[in-house]
């Protein structure tokens, strides 16, 4: 073999490796979400596969050293390639009784080592095939490596600025599989003839077609009607109805968990108990026709903001949605009029709030759910930023899921909070008044930005608001045991272990854990 065909053989290897590694993630995020979980598996699983790989591929370059060896495994590679989408489809979703980082790992085994491992044993069988002189062993070794490393670099790159966007997993995924099975034809002696060749292919085509077309179909079902995949998230757009069966409401799905409902017809309509709580403490702060600014990080549906633009007609409202096309699909398929008085920012949270020259009366953070969290949106360094952007007797509403009971992150939160706003500013509102017995639940954190009488708002709610209230404060001894617990931690920019302190309630949740 010429080094010229040793080169683009291991370029090409190295590049499909890296690029089925980097689209892991997108791929098992509607299922398992993006934490460092799902990262550290990927990446310790294919990496795994490709040194047990280079073991196995050794050994088989000694002993069938021809190109025919080689053909086969860069055919079967190819193969291994297509399974992928299919085998994510029937695995990922199943919920082996395991622990959470457990089940990860086995998913992740079951659909990447096999691939990664037959990528793997490219390497050593293109070097022995390409070693003529000892001599110059160093030579050509280094030299091929460095056209598989320069492969595994463009690969890298490649995918995660450009072909993702374009793409999408499924067809980035089956291009790698056609592409290693036309490296296997055209460079590894499998048939005899050229006509054979041809003949394969003619044969291949047809199948090739059959299993993009059914195997590789987006997962739509009949109430789906979008669905798309961005450098962020896995979109869904699925055809609902409100919990009293009474309101058609359009859910979007991002990656696996239902971020926001969404009434079409009447934008004042909530869904989701926690922003009800938004509304109670609006209703408590500000008059229909004041004026105040409001900030929103993580956009989503923008359920929340159309309810203050039509409600309070006075408002400024800015949103930053980290992903232009959530904010695209809301314009275009949620409601979001062309003349809105919403200013949207597609940027990450912490990077509009490091170089925001606005102050602002509220600021609401709903970037956070229960299957993966932006951590560097959680840390005391963000929250002093958040701070210094707040108006005087200006408020901070996070929206938090964790188990009250026996969470790690709701406590730890708060906690940091507290270094920031001050013990006394930072207060906890339940959708339930049952605080004894409530587990997993959806909580609204506030902090001021300054001295805030919260036994006001109480009254508030029970006098004006009542029976349409859907907000209860947590009492403040026990938001003070709570901060108080022995592993709430402060939340810092060196130390973040957000996944591990949710990681229970995904659990819980979801029903991984074995003692659910």
């Amino acid at each position: 073999m010429s080094l010229i065909e040793a080169y683009i053989i291991t370029f090409i290897a190295s590049f499909c490796s890296l690029v089925i590694e980097m689209v892991a993630g997108r791929i098992l995020a509607p299922f398992v979400g993006v934490s460092i979980y799902t990262w550290t598996s990927i990446i310790g699983v294919i990496l795994a596969g490709i040194s047990i790989g280079a073991y196995i591929g050794g050994k088989l370059a000694d002993r069938f050293p021809t190109r025919k060896t080689l053909g086969w495994l860069l055919l079967i590679s190819g193969i291994t390639s297509l399974t992928i989408i299919p085998l994510t489809y029937a695995i990922a979703a199943y919920r082996f009784p395991v622990s959470l980082m457990l089940r990860i790992f086995i998913v992740t085994t079951i659909i990447f080592f096999i691939p990664g491992c037959v990528l793997g044993t490219i390497s050593p069988v293109v070097v022995r095939l390409t070693l003529k002189n000892l001599e110059r062993a160093g030579n050509v070794i280094g030299k091929i490596y460095a056209f598989s490393t320069l492969g595994a670099i463009i690969g890298t790159f490649a995918t995660g600025f450009f072909l993702i966007s374009y793409m999408g997993t499924r067809s980035i995924v089956f291009t790698m599989g056609i592409i290693l099975i036309l490296a296997a034809i055209f460079s590894g002696s499998l048939f005899k003839t050229k006509r054979s060749a041809v003949l394969f292919l003619i044969i291949a085509i047809p199948f090739l077609w059959l299993i993009y077309h059914y195997l590789y179909r987006p997962p739509l079902t009949k109430n789906t009607y979008l669905y798309k995949e961005s450098d962020y998230f896995t979109i869904k757009l699925t055809k609902t109805t409100s919990s009293d069966g009474e309101t058609p409401l359009e859910a979007l799905i991002l990656d696996n968990l239902i971020h926001s409902y969404v009434s079409l017809e009447n934008p004042l309509h909530i869904e989701y108990e926690y922003e009800r709580i938004y509304s109670d403490v609006l209703k408590w702060k500000f008059k229909k026709n004041e004026r105040f600014k409001s900030l929103t990080i993580g956009g989503g549906g923008y359920t929340f903001p159309r309810y203050m633009e039509v409600y309070y007609p006075n408002a400024d409202i800015d949103v930053v949605e980290i992903d232009p096309e959530v904010t695209k699909i809301v314009y275009s398929h949620l409601g979001l009029p062309n003349n809105t008085r919403i200013r949207s920012f597609n940027e990450d949270g912490r990077w509009y709030v490091m170089h925001c020259k606005e102050k602002y009366d509220l600021i609401f953070t709903d970037a956070y759910n229960d299957l993966s969290i932006p951590y560097h949106l959680t840390t005391k360094e963000f929250l002093q930023q958040l701070k210094d952007i707040l108006k005087p007797k200006g408020i901070l509403m996070s929206n938090i899921i964790d188990n009250f009971q026996r969470g790690a992150f709701l406590p730890s939160y708060m906690k940091t909070l507290s270094e920031v706003f001050g013990k006394d500013n930072v207060f906890l509102v339940s959708v339930s008044p049952d605080f004894e017995n409530t587990k997993i639940s959806t909580f609204i954190v506030i902090a001021s930005n300054g001295q805030m009488d919260i036994d006001k708002f109480v009254h508030f709610v029970e006098t004006e608001l009542k029976d349409h209230a859907k907000s209860y404060v947590v009492p403040k001894a026990m938001v003070e045991a709570f901060i108080n617990k022995k592993y709430a931690i402060v939340i810092r920019d060196d130390y973040a272990p957000v996944d591990n302190l949710i990681a229970p309630v995904f659990e819980e949740r979801f029903g991984y854990n074995r003692k659910s």
